[in-house]
């Protein structure tokens, strides 16, 4: 049986991830109390089979249900039911943006600022979120693209215990840090193309700016020392039962080097074998904000 729990910020996008798990075969329940997540677990193992994916939506509109989440899954893990957590997160100014135009009130925050009740509800779950086994930051994504990344970690074929999903995310620093990021590293001593003429309208997808990156000897010896790094770091990953692992790489605007580096290491992993995205979240944003596109 794959047993998830599903959770995260009010706003994050929690009800689309559950159709999303629907779609997929899911058994699922929306704001179950914690007390009784034992009890329905045992159920649906009690059940010959019939059931083999359950999916639980747990979060703070339990009220004080919700503070007994601890206690109920150390009872799952002493009992040895297997599950994992999905945690849905995005940035303060999407929640704000959501919360306005769906003209909802936040529920740790009825009658006061939106934005008190998100910062209560953030420190009421970064215990959760740490237990998470996969956390999805939604800011960014639209309703497709969630869920490709909800078919991606919890299809059949994300099922497979020994298969890490990985994926290399180019970012501008700028911009702010990915939140589900794993690995993260900063490639800013890396020469910038912004800065050559020729150079700056083009992007690292492109030969020129590709070409520009690789030219100097720290960058040849930047990848390579974090190649052998991450070949290190994942076997023990995948024996550890991690599926999904973000490497996020980041410079000034995540147009250039960020996305050139992204692009090389994403081309070495997958050469020896491993299931990897390439994903540059930023390469447009510094195109968008002039008013056209180069």
């Amino acid at each position: 049986m794959r047993f998830v729990i599903v959770t995260g910020l009010s706003g994050a996008g929690k009800t689309q991830a559950v159709r999303n798990l629907e779609d997929l075969g899911y058994f699922c329940v929306d704001n179950l109390p914690s007390t009784l997540i034992p009890k329905f677990v045992e159920a649906c193992y009690k059940a010959d089979g019939k059931i083999d994916k359950i999916a639980l939506v747990i979060d703070i509109r339990g009220g004080q249900f919700f503070d007994d989440i601890f206690e109920s899954l150390s009872y799952l893990k002493k009992q040895g039911y297997k599950y994992e957590i999905l945690f849905l997160d995005a940035s303060d100014e999407v929640l704000i943006k959501r919360f306005k135009e769906s003209r909802r009130k936040h529920p740790l925050a009825p009658e006061g600022r939106i934005l008190k009740g998100i910062t209560m509800e953030r420190n009421k779950l970064r215990e959760l979120k740490n237990k998470a086994d996969n956390i999805i930051d939604t800011s960014k994504l639209a309703t497709r693209e969630l869920k490709e990344e909800i078919t991606k970690i919890y299809s059949e074929e994300g099922q497979i215990e020994t298969q890490l999903m990985i994926t290399v995310l180019s970012f501008g620093f700028k911009y702010g840090i990915p939140v589900d990021s794993d690995l993260v590293f900063d490639v800013r001593f890396l020469p910038n193309p912004f800065y050559i003429p020729e150079l700056k309208k083009y992007s690292g997808n492109d030969k020129l700016v590709a070409d520009y990156i690789m030219g100097f000897d720290q960058t040849g010896q930047f990848i390579d020392k974090l190649s052998d790094m991450l070949e290190f770091l994942i076997p023990y990953y995948i024996k550890e039962g991690k599926r999904q692992l973000i490497i996020s790489i980041g410079c000034t605007g995540g147009r250039h080097r960020s996305v050139a580096i992204a692009n090389t290491i994403y081309d070495k992993l997958n050469k020896i074998g491993h299931k990897v995205n390439i994903d540059h979240r930023d390469i447009e944003e510094d195109v968008n904000k002039g008013g056209k596109k180069l």
